[in-house]
């Protein structure tokens, strides 16, 4: 019976510096990109050995500057890799000569320990055991596979008990843990009665997979679990088929076929060069790849990412013309909702999309309302000084020219966008607002006459009278306003870019 680990899949916040820790410190293979089969508009990546064999396998789901989660009860809370006995010392160097946190090594369960943090706080071991690996990578002290997960659980004996199913014995008891052994390698069961639950977030370990030989032993796994609660159906994730279940304690359990292999759809020479889109998905493939972010293998040329006072990414095509569109997203939105907008209105346009800083209810905004159509005036206009500083430091730290910035901004951002061009005259010269409106109580003295403006406005639009001011506002202080209506609500239309594009051209 195959078993032991196929891969284990965590979250991450930082997908450049993700890229760098595992591929480029760790020296894994990036073996595949994707959109996530549960969400595209989610990057996963994969590493592993060279061809990404089942069991030397770390998967991350990207949320970019999303919010951290909680290590606790109910979660893996730790990966251990194997490594060449004597390459421990040499790990430690390398540890602290690249600033990563390091300490030991420690003796565990009769095994040389190294602990490392990863970027995002997770705690990777490195563990000197001889494992060996079907496909070596080339850096000699490279992990060869996985050696082990520790579990955290309030109910080790019911853990320990439910891992049996997927081919695991106690091998030994230390204290408070219980090593539970497959044929390759092992889980390690901390009990830890009365610790905080773990809660999902980025930093945080999602779940661990477990090999299985084939869909048969797959489907017969759910058949043995029909009756235990949390069970899902069966997933054809492409490179595996696998069922997902929750142990007793609440640790996230994945059960996935080794076959077909990442070599599915792509040459093993490639792995991992493409960012491949779910088959579920190809119909919006053009905009998924514009959204996930983007990132620089290990010593190749990359965009130096600055910690400016806004949530900002870069989406750079292959032939840039130098434009750069600076891009405000809805309420509700994220940095990366227009870009695949702004990408049909320029393909060759360098994208710069900016998240709001305010939230409601849970939901991204530019700024504060007391209700839906009376909005927190300080908030507008701390908000707008706050960006105007951002928009100086982005030109400043990235090198931009600022003749070739366009602002583009919808709903709330097109609201936000227009307070700026008020607030802060001299910050934004050509900007086009999608279903925007005045949102200030009071107009500004502001000379505008170097400012372009192209207004989008929806014909059912029930917001249109808020349009129809900020064009007054904006043409009384100068600038030069081109109206287009839409038909259309408050939603975006197939018509903008047709409209954006004529505008353009005749500026």
């Amino acid at each position: 019976m195959t078993t032991g680990i196929h891969h284990v899949t965590a979250l991450t916040r930082d997908v450049q510096r993700n890229v760098d820790f595992y591929a480029g410190f760790l020296g894994l293979r990036l073996v595949k990109q994707t959109g996530g089969y549960e969400d595209a508009e989610q990057l996963h990546l994969f590493y592993g050995d060279r061809i990404g064999s089942p069991g030397s396998i770390i998967t991350f789901l990207v949320w970019q500057e999303g919010a951290r989660g909680r290590v606790g009860l109910g979660q893996v809370s730790e990966i251990g890799f194997a490594v060449p006995p004597a390459s421990i010392g040499g790990w430690m160097q390398r540890a602290i000569a690249a600033g990563v946190p390091v300490s030991g090594p420690a003796r565990e369960m009769g095994e040389t320990v190294l602990r490392l943090r990863d970027p995002d706080g997770l705690t990777v071991k490195l563990v000197g055991v001889d494992l060996p690996t079907m496909a070596p990578l080339e850096d000699s002290l490279a992990p060869t596979r996985i050696r082990s997960v520790t579990i955290l659980t309030d109910d080790a004996r019911a853990t320990a008990a439910f891992t049996e199913r997927f081919g695991y014995r106690k091998a030994m008891q230390d204290g408070p843990h219980t090593r539970m052994a497959s044929e390759t390698d092992v889980i390690d069961l901390r009990q830890s009665a009365g610790f905080v639950t773990g809660g999902p977030g980025t930093g945080v370990f999602d779940h661990v997979a477990f090999r299985a030989p084939d869909a048969g032993a797959v489907r017969k796994m759910r058949l043995d679990l029909k009756d235990h609660s949390g069970l899902t159906n069966v997933h054809d994730r492409k490179y595996f088929l696998s069922l997902y279940v929750r142990e007793p304690a609440g640790t996230l359990f994945e059960y996935a076929t080794d076959a077909p292999g990442f070599t599915v759809d792509e040459a093993a020479e490639h792995l991992g060069e493409t960012l491949l889109i779910p088959p579920s998905d190809t119909g919006r493939a053009q905009d998924l790849r514009v959204m996930l972010p983007q990132f620089a293998r290990p010593g190749d040329e990359r965009r130096p990412m600055r910690d400016l006072p806004f949530v900002h990414r870069f989406y750079t095509p292959e032939d840039s013309d130098g434009s750069v569109y600076v891009l405000l997203h809805g309420t509700g939105g994220n940095e990366a909702d227009l870009m695949p907008l702004a990408a049909r209105i320029n393909a060759r346009a360098t994208l710069l999309g900016v998240r709001g800083r305010s939230t409601e209810e849970g939901t991204q905004r530019w700024f504060r309302r007391f209700e839906p159509e009376r909005f927190d005036q300080n908030d507008i206009n701390a908000e707008a000084a706050a960006f105007d500083y951002f928009v100086g430091e982005v030109i400043k730290s990235y090198g931009l020219d600022p003749a070739q910035l366009i602002f583009l901004g919808y709903s709330n951002g097109a609201n936000f966008l227009g307070a700026v061009i008020r607030l802060h005259p001299g910050t934004i010269q050509r900007a086009i607002v999608l279903r925007g409106g005045d949102v200030l109580e009071e107009t500004p003295s502001a000379d505008l006459s170097d400012v372009q403006v192209l207004l989008l406005t929806g014909t059912q639009d029930p917001f249109e009278r808020h349009g129809k001011r900020l064009e007054t506002a904006l043409t009384e202080s100068g600038a030069a306003v081109t109206v287009k209506h839409v038909e259309a609500g408050h939603d975006l239309s197939p018509e903008d870019p047709l409209f954006v594009n004529e505008w353009l051209t005749n500026l």
